[in-house]
């Protein structure tokens, strides 16, 4: 029975109110750059389209079909990315993966409301799911900046 009780803390209802509610969740016309991830574990996809203007993101789109660990990540992302600079993007990719890998604290505002999947930390076979928006959005940051200085 205790792991029913941890499926329960796993999928709380903030986590499927997360879930339930992933802004931008439509892909952007023509993107300067678009990237999709895959967790080959689960087979959960996000695909991540953004435009970038001195330096931060100015418009934001995705297409997520994800488990609600995954869509919950999704949401708060799509709730904190458009005015974010790369360097913020990449701190709240590190720190998503700190928290749940080692311990580490929860990500910076305004990825902060990642702590809703505190309790995903146990639940390793999960991480992927969780890491594939932020793993997105740094990639296509990485190449609408590279598209940038081309």
């Amino acid at each position: 029975m205790s792991g029913d009780n941890d499926l329960m803390k796993l999928y709380s209802q903030r986590i499927l109110a997360l879930a339930a509610e992933v802004p931008h969740n439509a892909r952007l016309e023509s993107p300067m750059a678009s990237v999709k991830k895959r967790s080959p574990l689960c087979g959960s996809t996000v695909t991540v389209d953004i435009d970038v203007k001195d330096g931060k993101i100015s418009n934001y789109g995705a297409e997520v079909k994800a488990c609600a660990l995954g869509q919950a990540a999704a949401g708060v992302v799509g709730q904190a990315a458009v005015g974010r600079t790369q360097a913020e993007v990449i701190t709240a990719r590190d720190q998503l993966k700190a928290m749940l890998k080692e311990e580490g604290p929860v990500p910076d505002a305004p990825f902060d409301g990642l702590e809703a999947l505190l309790p995903a930390k146990d639940y390793k076979n999960r991480h992927a799911s969780i890491m594939l928006t932020l793993d997105a959005l740094a990639q296509a940051f990485d190449e609408a900046q590279a598209d940038q200085t081309a």
